[in-house]
């Protein structure tokens, strides 16, 4: 059978002959069924709105277990991805040709619960990987600064570097890399990951990372003018306004396969500052507020994370570039948060 692809971008088959003539037979090309597990934390609320407008709403099944808004307008899958058999059925059902796996607990949370954190972040993403192969699905998994550990190159850390984490969480996020490049080469999986910065979003609430004081800021800016952050004021790290994250997330799922050079996951970066710069930059918008620094048990984790990540290959190898610097970054988050609060600024 001999494909090609006519003018307006339908899959033709010549394969039908009539009295000796070949006509040609358009072919639909079949639209993408999209599964995001973890579809209402932090990032998969704002990635299925996305996919949503990009695919159509009966495209994209969004996978949940709790904080579901009762309002949620889509395709809604409850349950959680440690049931292979549930999972299997689900992929079958809705004849998914992508994944978006989400799911995951994060490093403050993986500490208090380490076994929890292995279930989910290493022991589910196997049942996936396996399901994938099975149904010839593309993946993407998203990985994480936390991968990064202190024999890592703090500033400008390069791609391929010393992977040493310290926390539970990044020990999953390591195990979960090197799990994805074993079913690239070994299936030939098309699996592609990225390790996110801090993410800052006026969407959803803090979710219990290390890097979430930088969304917590803002909305005690706005309710008290007070915020205690648990960091140190000089405390710098990777992060990233919300709206670039979904922009790289989607755009390397959509590259030629023949541009993803690496197989466990790109450094992805946009901007760096600590607890004090943001503060500062807040103070230009709400003078009268005030931080206070009382470092935890989380400055630790911080202290072995990277201040500022070198992500040229991502760059180079399928265009990735971000939006938002700090100031542009700060200034939406405050209108946006004014309005999702319902309360004036603080004077």
């Amino acid at each position: 059978m001999i494909m090609s692809i006519n003018s307006i971008g339908r899959e033709i088959d010549f394969s039908v002959l009539v009295c000796g003539f070949q006509y040609p037979r358009e072919k639909k090309i079949m639209a993408e069924k999209i599964l995001v597990t973890g579809a209402f934390g932090q990032i998969g609320t704002e990635l299925v709105e996305a996919l949503q407008k990009k695919h159509g709403v009966n495209n994209v099944v969004a996978l949940g277990h709790r904080n579901i808004p009762p309002d949620f307008k889509g395709v809604l899958e409850k349950g959680g991805t440690e049931d292979k058999e549930a999972m299997d059925t689900l992929l079958k059902k809705h004849k998914i040709t992508q994944i978006y796996h989400l799911a995951s607990i994060l490093s403050a949370t993986g500490e208090k619960n380490p076994q929890l954190a292995w279930d989910i972040n290493v022991n589910s993403l196997k049942n996936i990987l396996d399901l994938a192969v099975e149904h010839k699905a593309k993946v993407l998994l998203p990985s994480s600064i936390a991968v990064f550990g202190p024999t890592t190159p703090r500033k400008n850390t390069p791609q391929h570097t010393m992977l040493e984490p310290t926390t539970m969480y990044g020990v999953t996020k390591v195990t979960g890399e090197l799990l994805c490049q074993y079913y690239s080469l070994k299936y030939g999986l098309d699996v592609r990951g990225i390790r996110y910065p801090g993410l800052i979003s006026w969407k959803t609430e803090p979710g219990g990372g290390t890097t979430d004081y930088a969304v917590a800021i803002f909305y005690e800016a706005i309710k008290t003018g007070n915020y205690a952050c648990y960091l140190r004021d000089d405390t710098t790290m990777p992060m990233m306004y919300m709206d670039d994250a979904i922009k790289g997330t989607i755009q390397i799922m959509e590259a030629d396969k023949d541009k993803i050079k690496v197989k466990t996951s790109y450094n992805l970066a946009a901007i760096s500052f600590s607890p004090k710069e943001i503060a500062a930059e807040i103070k230009k918008h709400i003078p009268g507020f005030k931080c206070s620094y009382t470092p935890d048990f989380r400055q630790k984790i911080a202290d072995s994370w990277p201040m500022s990540i070198d992500d040229s290959d991502a760059r180079k190898e399928w265009g990735w570039k971000h939006d938002f610097d700090l100031p542009k970054m700060v200034a939406e988050m405050l209108k946006h948060l004014k309005k999702k609060l319902g309360k004036q600024l603080v004077k």
